[in-house]
């Protein structure tokens, strides 16, 4: 299942995106984070690594949904950590943000493993 065309090119432009997350009966929490799309795959990844609160929720309830563009897009988290999924989001990242000085944290060995993919969700 693919996302909306519209919400695919949405998230490809947008710098930065808030992801909303939630602990198993916890309340929401918003975090910005970079998004990314490769070959119509969205990727998302952790800069702090595993430890990250958004990640932790996310991964602990993969129901999640992305705010862009002033757009409300409902989305499941599944694990990319997988070689070909850690290259691909790893070359949307050096595409996309190319010239940003945060981008080497972005390729780090520790973040690397918390590469995810979204896939839509109903709302």
């Amino acid at each position: 299942m693919r996302f909306d065309e519209t919400d695919l090119a949405a998230m490809a432009a947008a710098e930065e995106v808030r992801i909303e997350t939630s602990a198993p009966d916890g309340p929401v929490h918003r975090t910005i984070i970079w998004i990314m799309v490769r070959d119509g795959v969205v990727y998302i990844r952790s800069v702090n690594g595993a430890g990250a609160r958004w990640y932790r929720e996310a991964v602990a309830n993969p129901r999640v949904v992305i705010h862009v563009d002033g757009r409300r897009v409902p989305a499941n988290v599944m694990s990319a950590a997988d070689e070909a999924s850690i290259a691909a989001a790893s070359e949307a990242l050096r595409d996309k943000y190319r010239g940003d000085p945060a981008l080497r944290s972005m390729l780090r060995d520790h973040t690397l493993p918390t590469t995810l993919r979204l896939e839509p969700a109903s709302a």
